[in-house]
């Protein structure tokens, strides 16, 4: 199996990862029946298919409960997966891919969301998984014709298409181990390959969630080092506008999973578990500021 196509529902199969109350064994069959691989896009943007996949074969094994059950802002998985589809569509309509769902109105996320969750409301929960599937297709398809280094506008930020593609994976990346731990599953991480440009853009966000929250990092450095399997190492400039990195001020090494989950907003920045080093007033300013960015 190629990279990309590896589902989680794969983990669904072993025994310990099949929670008590609602993935029973007697649905994996079917589940297994109902997953579809990624769509096929450009090699950049084959993180953000792979985590469509993945999400998708988490919900093929959904039955009406889990539908129904509240995943995170007061949404159910229904209203979640609809959250998806309208931030995929705006995506979507900065590039000319189709946009499927009702009528584009509102062009900021929440306002998209809640125009499609009112849509979504009236279908069946299944309708809806369809319904975000067939928007991610069309946007990873589109994909395929375009570069990574083409602009895009998303809710009002301007920045390389191929970022945005990226922050769209991690999205929902994260949101796929929202509803995996409300179900009570145990879910793989991604691949290696789709880890490492992940944590890319979240260590190049890293100026922006500082000044975001008050603190400019002009002139400073960080060097970052993130352990495990897409992990790597980032001699970090703080300022936006620095054009290159100096001598390092602080050093941060921690486990590239988690820390892409700290910039995603679910991991607490106060009990981060990570190494610093010299100037640790700015090491913990940047661990501090690092969820900026995340929203639902």
């Amino acid at each position: 199996m190629e990279p990309v196509e590896r589902l989680y529902l794969d983990a669904l199969t072993e025994e310990a990862a099949v929670p008590e109350r609602s993935l029973r064994p007697q649905l994996l069959a079917g589940a297994r029946a109902r997953r579809r691989p990624a769509a096929p896009t450009a090699p950049w943007a084959e993180p953000y298919a792979g985590r469509v996949a993945a999400m998708d074969a988490l919900l093929a094994s959904a039955v009406d409960d889990d539908w129904a059950r509240e995943i995170v802002e007061g949404w159910t998985l229904q209203e979640l997966v609809a959250h998806l589809a309208a931030k995929d569509g705006l995506l979507a309509a900065s590039v000319g891919a189709p946009v499927l769902g009702p009528a584009l109105g509102a062009t900021d996320a929440m306002g998209r969301t809640h125009e499609v969750q009112e849509y979504e409301r009236a279908r069946s929960p299944e309708q809806t998984r369809r319904d975000w599937r067939a928007q991610a297709d069309a946007l990873c398809r589109h994909l395929a014709g375009l570069s990574p280094r083409d602009m895009a506008t998303v809710d009002g930020i301007d920045g390389a298409l191929g970022d945005h593609v990226l922050a769209r994976g991690l999205e929902t990346w994260i949101h796929t181990d929202d509803a995996a731990s409300v179900a009570g599953i145990r879910l793989p991480h991604p691949v290696a390959a789709h880890v490492e440009p992940t944590a890319d853009l979240c260590a190049r966000l890293l100026p922006w969630t500082m000044l975001l929250s008050g603190i400019d990092g002009a002139g400073r450095t960080l060097h970052l080092t993130l352990t495990g399997p897409g992990g790597g190492e980032w001699m970090m400039p703080l300022g936006v506008r620095d054009a290159a990195p100096g001598d390092p001020d602080a050093s941060i090494t921690a486990d590239v999973i988690e820390f892409c989950f700290l910039l995603g907003g679910r991991r607490p920045p106060e009990t981060f578990p990570a190494e610093l080093s010299g100037d640790l007033d700015l090491a913990r300013d940047v661990l501090r500021t690092a969820p900026a960015l995340s929203g639902p």
